[in-house]
C-alpha cells in the first residue's frame, strides 16, 4: 500500500464521532450557577452561554481527546466536514443561553454587509427552547409600520422596548431569527442557539447598561421586513424537522433515534441531548454517552454509527446547509 492512501486511511481511523466539552462564556445577564443543567457554579462573573462547537471546544473522547476543534477542522477538513466544505472553518456554532435578565436589543447583519466591514459571513440563527417559564418571551422584529427615525428617537428616550413585537416562549417552540431582524431575549427561558460561525453583533439599545452600542451599523443592517418568528414543526419518518433554512436544518428525535442507516447526511453531523441519557456507538470506535446538554459530532466520513437511548430521551440532530 502505497504511503499516500495508508495516510488517508490513517485519518479514516483516527476521525470517529467525539464527544465535544463546553466552553463556559460569562456574560453580564447570566448566571453563577447553572444547575440543574451543567454542574457549574462560580463566585465570579456569571455565566450565560454555553458554547459547544465553539472552536476552543475540545474532544473529550476518541484517540483526539484535547485537540481543540480548531485543530480537528484544520487536520481533518475533508472527512470531518464533507468534501463540498473542505478547507472552511467548523459551520455552525451551537451555544446554550441561560438569560437571568434581558439581553441587550441586537440586530445580526446579513452575510453581504458583513463582508463590507470585512468579516467573512453574516449570522442568522435559530434558538429552540429546551425549557420556558411562565412569562418567558423573546422579541423578534419592530412593530408594523413604525419609521426608522422613530425608532432612533425611542433609542434616545430609553423607551425602545415599547417599539418591539415581544412573542411568548413555550418549551418545544423553535424561534427562527433572519439577519437584519431586531430581536432580544428576556429571561426565564433556556435556549438551544444554532448560528452561523461568527460573533458579529451590532448592539441597538442595552437599557441603560454602560456598554458601546452600534447604531450606525445597527440601522445599516436592520429590515423591518424578515422571516423571522415561530416555525412550525414538520412530522417526518418518526422524527420531526423543526427547522429548514439556508444555512442550517434542525430535527427533533423522540420516537426513534438517529444512526446511519435512518439519518444518513453526507456533511458533519452534531447529536445533542436535549432530554434523557444516550449512548453513541458503531464500528472502529469506544461507545461513548452523552448526557443532557452534551454534544457529539459525527464526521461526514462516518457511515457506521447509531444513537441509543437509555429510556425517554430528547435527540436533537443539527445539520449544516449550503449557503
Amino acid at each position: 500500500m502505497s504511503d499516500s492512501k495508508s495516510g488517508i486511511l490513517k485519518v479514516m481511523q483516527d476521525l470517529t464521532p467525539f464527544r465535544l466539552a463546553p466552553y463556559f462564556r460569562t456574560r453580564v445577564w447570566g448566571f453563577n450557577d447553572l444547575s440543574p443543567w451543567y454542574d457549574y457554579k462560580t463566585d465570579g462573573e456569571p455565566v450565560g452561554e454555553v458554547w459547544l462547537t465553539g472552536e476552543m471546544c475540545a474532544a473529550e473522547t476518541g484517540p483526539l481527546t484535547g485537540q481543540s476543534l480548531k485543530q480537528i477542522t484544520a487536520a481533518y477538513s475533508e472527512v470531518l466536514l464533507g468534501k463540498d466544505r473542505a478547507g472552511e472553518e467548523f459551520p455552525l456554532l451551537v451555544k446554550v443561553l441561560f438569560p437571568k435578565e434581558k439581553l441587550s436589543v441586537q440586530v445580526h447583519p446579513d452575510d453581504a454587509l458583513a463582508q463590507k466591514y470585512g468579516e467573512p459571513r453574516g449570522k442568522t440563527e435559530c434558538w429552540y427552547a429546551l425549557d420556558a417559564q411562565p412569562g418567558a418571551q423573546v422579541a423578534l422584529g419592530i412593530k408594523p409600520n413604525t419609521p426608522p427615525q422613530q425608532v432612533r428617537d425611542a433609542i434616545e428616550e430609553s423607551r425602545l422596548e415599547e417599539l418591539l413585537a415581544w412573542l411568548p416562549v413555550n418549551k418545544g417552540d423553535m424561534i427562527f431569527v433572519d439577519a437584519g431582524t431586531v430581536h432580544a431575549i428576556g429571561p426565564g427561558a433556556v435556549l438551544l442557539e444554532t448560528q452561523q460561525t461568527s460573533d458579529l453583533t451590532y448592539r441597538m439599545y442595552d437599557y441603560g447598561r454602560p456598554r458601546e452600542l452600534h447604531l450606525d451599523k445597527s440601522f445599516e443592517a436592520m429590515r423591518l421586513a424578515t422571516g423571522a418568528g415561530k416555525m412550525t414543526p414538520k412530522s417526518v419518518n418518526g422524527h420531526s424537522i423543526l427547522i429548514d433554512q439556508k444555512y442550517f436544518r434542525v430535527e427533533r428525535w423522540k420516537e426513534v433515534a438517529p444512526s446511519a442507516e435512518n439519518a444518513f447526511a453526507d456533511v458533519v453531523q452534531l447529536v445533542f441531548a436535549a432530554e434523557g441519557s444516550l449512548k453513541i456507538e458503531g464500528a472502529n470506535f469506544e461507545p461513548f454517552s452523552l448526557n443532557r446538554c452534551q454534544l457529539a459530532v459525527i464526521p461526514a466520513g462516518v457511515r457506521n454509527w447509531r444513537v441509543s437511548t437509555e429510556g425517554a430521551a430528547e435527540v436533537i440532530r443539527i445539520l449544516p446547509q449550503s449557503a
